[in-house]
């Protein structure tokens, strides 16, 4: 199991292949995940200290781009921890004044992922420019 560790709010072992939302959950951290940990609200918003991933989902690279956010940051509904991370959550619950922190994410990644290299959904994105 990985080791995940949350900066302010602890580490856990990870069930291998656990969602990174899901996982963050365990730690008593309330991370935002509005939209269910679909890839469509980026409130799950995570920086890694260690152990990022090379790979990205389609989904998150497409939102990231329309934001213009690659590279800021990642989504943590969208990655698998299936390496020791170490990360910090970018917007928690009580700290943006929300109720809650969103609907349950499914223990699977949703959308349907496509795991892809960073580099070959860049140049995906160059040759559509």
């Amino acid at each position: 199991m990985p080791l995940l560790e949350v900066e302010g709010f602890g580490t856990v072992d990870a069930d291998a292949h656990a969602r990174l939302v899901n996982a963050i959950r365990a730690t008593g951290a309330d991370i935002g995940h509005r939209c269910g940990g679909q890839a469509k609200c980026t409130t799950c918003r995570v920086t890694f200290a260690e152990g990022e991933p090379d790979e990205m989902t389609r989904a998150e690279h497409e939102k990231l781009a329309q934001t213009d956010a690659l590279g800021d940051y990642r989504l943590a509904c969208q990655i698998r921890v299936d390496r020791p991370m170490t990360v910090s959550p970018l917007m928690l619950a009580e700290e943006m004044g929300w109720d809650d922190p969103g609907p349950e994410p499914a223990a699977e990644v949703e959308p349907e992922a496509e795991w892809l290299p960073r580099e070959a959904l860049e140049g995906e994105e160059e040759e559509e420019d």
